[in-house]
């Protein structure tokens, strides 16, 4: 495979995984139906730093530590999923607690000041599954006799790319339904769901076994 082939196989193939519902999609899309587009954005953000991250480290070789060593692998597991548990059981909490005042304006509610960057960065960088995907994932689009470690951040920077593209997408959608999700009702529905979905996650990561 050569170099123009290669990255168009990665763009096609990183960008199938990019709209693939999962959980940076949930996180993103929660974060903006309730906390606003820029914090859904600053999210966003922080997973695809990860992405970037968990790329150089494929490139050099530390990611192939994970697929390697069960010691490692399991610790970050282990981190990666009570950190998702602790997430998820504030949202749920969130969504069971008293319901609010309604507002008696139409003005969006105030964007809070917790760091939505850094819970997307942990979240993807505290998921062992993103390592070892990365490892056996970017070197089928590294062709022979390139720089392996900057043609691997190349491909990473492809799938920031497309995975910024497809949040803010998603994050503009969402715009026209602003009104609607900062109803306390349909605020605590989407704190339920996506508190959810990252509860199942992190049992399953917690629970798992290689």
């Amino acid at each position: 495979m050569d170099v123009p082939h290669a990255l168009l196989a990665f763009t096609l193939a990183a960008g199938l995984l990019t709209v693939t519902p999962g959980l940076d999609t949930a996180l993103v899309l929660r974060t903006t139906a309730v906390e606003g587009s820029r914090q859904g954005m600053r999210a966003a953000l922080g997973i695809n730093l990860g992405v970037l991250i968990w790329g150089f480290a494929a490139s050099v070789g530390i990611g192939a530590l994970l697929a390697a060593s069960r010691l490692a692998y399991d610790s970050l597991r282990v981190v990666g999923a009570l950190y998702m548990l602790w997430l998820g059981a504030r949202m749920l909490a969130g969504a069971f607690a008293k319901p609010k005042a309604e507002p008696q304006s139409d003005a969006p509610a105030a964007p809070t000041r917790r760091s939505w960057f850094v819970r997307g960065l942990l979240t993807n960088l505290l998921n062992p599954k993103v390592g070892v995907f990365y490892v056996t994932f970017l070197p089928l689009f590294v062709p022979a006799g390139v720089n392996v470690t900057a043609f691997s951040m190349l491909l990473a920077g492809i799938h920031v790319l497309e995975g910024l593209t497809w949040f803010w997408l998603l994050t503009t959608l969402m715009r026209p339904l602003a009104r609607w999700v900062q109803r306390s009702s349909v605020k605590r529905a989407l704190d339920g769901l996506a508190g959810s979905v990252l509860i199942g996650f992190g049992l399953g990561l917690f629970l798992e076994r290689r």
